[in-house]
């Protein structure tokens, strides 16, 4: 029998809210005015939650620090034997992001309706990823999920704790880079312009050119400003629109690798992500050449991916992993060395997370050069377009001085 949630207005006036079962909305209408209650809104709850259910589906995303900690949890209680269904419904109730729980709410009926566990995470591609469910599958496959999902909780925590770092560098220079461009359009806006008036209303001083230069600038801002700002946010989405397509994407991708700095910052970063993603897939039971074919994605770089799937199609032909990597000249020597140590000693995984956690150090190392780098640039840079400035004003202010002296 359908159930409805229903809204209304008792007899002495006071809103009241509820749940009743009823064989089709009519008859449930009828129910409600019998009791005396003046509907103002009823409707399905089940039709309600599934369209709340298919929104999560298209549109829901969590913080991947939510998801570790999830993942966690759940591994704890299935470590201590207690039923999947139970353990999801347990996990449901206790997580506080309202997205993650509703998912994991419907897993659990998923599962108790006889799905699996894996089937039941990739209704949700956008909170779960291939990697996740990837891995789901090997632990139900092998009887450990427990441990696969320990695995995979302390796999997206090093990547959450990765990008952190990241975003933590790249946040000062972001905002000096804002504030020294605000700046600069203040002065030539709204200080230069005032100043000037003053040298204009007095037609015998002959301003020096770097003067003139600063005013023309000024002028030109005040007068056409609209359209700088015009064309630099076209400028912007047509680069946005050119690198999001195929071409764009591949050559973009070949252009950041080959820059100074930001080139060997960005080769890292997709290098510890391939090798940790990689030995987390191959330490939960997937098989290689299914593990290469998803860990190309986690790279994020056309010209790595490319290398990968070279690799790839080389190991099912029965080559190495070491010798393919090498022959596409994209991964450092190191990384070469240590999975061929891997590959010869049976230790492949383990050798890739080693070569993880030294990369996520030379990651963070270099992101902090890079800042180091970045933040006295930037400031001398703005103070030298304000020194310019103060000096084209100031020169003519001396000879105005020295005249009425």
């Amino acid at each position: 029998m359908p159930l409805y949630e229903y809204r209304g207005l008792s007899k002495d006036g006071k809103n009241v809210k509820g749940t009743l079962d009823s064989d089709n909305l009519r008859t449930a209408r009828l129910k409600l005015k019998k009791d005396g209650i003046y509907v103002v809104d009823i409707k399905d709850k089940k039709k309600t939650s599934g369209v709340k259910k298919n929104a999560i589906r298209k549109t829901g995303s969590v913080p991947i620090k939510d998801l570790s900690l999830m993942t966690r949890q759940l591994a704890t209680l299935i470590k201590a034997n207690i039923p999947l269904v139970d353990a999801l419904t347990a996990i449901s109730e206790q997580v506080e992001n309202p997205i993650l729980s509703e998912a994991i709410s419907d897993c659990k009926n998923m599962v108790n309706e006889g799905q699996s566990l894996h089937k039941a995470l990739s209704k949700y591609p956008n909170i779960f990823n291939v990697i996740y469910i990837s891995m789901a599958e090997a632990g139900e496959m092998s009887g450990t999920l427990d441990v696969i999902l320990l695995r995979l909780a302390e796999f997206t925590e090093a990547q959450a704790d990765l990008n952190q770092k990241v975003k933590s560098a790249m946040v000062m220079p972001a905002i000096q880079l804002v504030i020294m461009v605000a700046a600069i359009f203040f002065l030539f806006i709204k200080v230069v312009p005032e100043i000037m008036g003053i040298f204009e209303s007095m037609p015998d001083i002959e301003l020096p050119y770097m003067t003139q230069l600063v005013s023309d600038i000024s002028k030109e801002l005040v007068a056409h400003w609209y359209i700088y700002i015009g064309v630099i946010v076209i400028s912007v989405l047509f680069f946005i629109n050119w690198k999001n397509s195929s071409e764009g994407r591949k050559s973009w991708d070949a252009i950041i690798l080959k820059l100074p700095l930001v080139g060997d910052v960005t080769r890292m970063i997709a290098i510890s992500r391939f090798t940790r993603t990689l030995s987390t897939l191959l330490n939960g039971g997937v098989p290689m050449l299914a593990a290469m074919d998803i860990v190309r994605n986690v790279v994020d770089n056309h010209v790595l991916a490319q290398a990968i799937d070279e690799a790839r199609s080389n190991i099912s032909e029965g080559e190495s992993i070491a010798g393919p990597l090498k022959k596409s000249e994209q991964f450092p020597p190191i990384v070469i060395h240590m999975v061929s140590i891997g590959e010869k000693t049976g230790d492949l995984e383990n050798m890739l997370t080693l070569v993880a956690d030294a990369y996520d150090f030379q990651v963070k190392t270099k992101v902090e050069t890079l800042t180091t780098i970045i933040n006295p640039v930037m400031l001398v840079l703005m103070g030298l377009i304000v020194s310019i400035i103060f000096m084209a004003i100031m020169v003519p202010m001396f000879e105005l001085s020295n005249k009425l002296g």
